[in-house]
């Protein structure tokens, strides 16, 4: 069974959704963008036999606060810091795995890197690492981080629409007819909150800080071979296959599999994404390659 709580980090409340016994190993589930904690609402309950699932959201998405830009600066490091807090002083979590997506990869890194001791296994969906998987639908974003103004925040703004929404995540979908509805309908209407898109923009800006640790990254990947699965939407017209394939460079022995979905592909292959970790994770066994 799933619970629903919310935990007071420097101040804010931070939702999170919690299953399986706690005995059992952690992972914490760490969404992206424009989503929250609910894109695992059908991975979670598929997990918590095996695992203690903890997924949270971040300030500004989801259940959580979401205070005005004005009042709190909203980076990927301070985002980082407030999900640290949770994991390690409010529910004293001392080993776990991750599941990184999109934003969540940031985030998740940032973690990794700073408490590698801490990460007992990864898995990757569709969340970037190295300048391979940038695909060229980021380029109408680069004057925007150069120079940031009312002008080039226009390229920007366009990812805050319904249209855009939607876009994530039917295109590349196996079969767009199995992709909820609810999904988008929910994120939207999270992203539709007064102020929300200043928050959404200051976010974006700070991606740039992303890209400046990618090195980091690979350096900690490097010494400290982390358990990694790939499962990869190949169709994701954001995060593209050559920034999957890029991962075994630095951690040859990683488990690559390339799934015909999106940049949201839980929304058609949770069963699929869940088996492949239990399997990797849980039973020990090499994950079958798929391409």
């Amino acid at each position: 069974m799933t619970t629903y709580h919310h935990a007071h980090i420097q101040g804010r409340k931070i939702f999170y959704r919690e299953a399986g016994a706690t005995t059992n190993p952690t992972i914490v589930l760490l969404h992206g963008f424009p989503s929250s904690s609910h894109m695992f609402r059908e991975l979670i309950p598929l997990l918590a036999d095996h695992f203690h699932v903890v997924a949270p959201d971040y300030l500004g998405f989801g259940y959580s606060d979401a205070p005005p830009a004005t009042d709190f600066q909203y980076t990927f490091d301070n985002i980082t810091a407030q999900i640290e807090e949770l994991l390690f002083t409010t529910m004293g979590l001392k080993k776990f795995s991750i599941y990184v997506q999109d934003y969540g990869a940031p985030v998740g890194f940032r973690i990794a890197s700073r408490h590698p001791k801490v990460i007992e296994g990864i898995v990757v969906q569709n969340g970037n690492a190295y300048l391979e998987g940038i695909s060229t639908a980021f380029d109408p974003l680069q004057p925007f981080w150069t120079n940031r103004n009312e002008e080039t925040e226009k390229a920007p703004r366009s990812l805050l629409t319904k249209e855009t929404t939607i876009f994530q995540y039917t295109h590349g979908a196996k079969n767009a007819a199995a992709v909820s509805p609810d999904s988008y309908t929910f994120d939207q209407a999270l992203l539709d909150r007064p102020g929300n898109d200043a928050i959404q923009l200051d976010l974006f800006h700070s991606y740039t800080s992303n890209v400046a640790l990618y090195d980091t990254w690979h350096e900690y990947f490097r010494k400290h071979q982390p358990r990694t699965l790939i499962v990869w939407g190949q169709n994701d017209p954001f995060f593209i296959v050559p920034g999957a394939q890029a991962f075994l460079r630095d951690l040859p022995r990683a488990e690559l599999s390339l799934i015909d979905g999106g940049h949201f592909l839980l929304e058609e292959h949770s069963e699929l994404v869940a088996d492949k970790i239990i399997a990797f994770l849980v039973k020990g066994n090499k994950a079958e390659v798929v391409k």
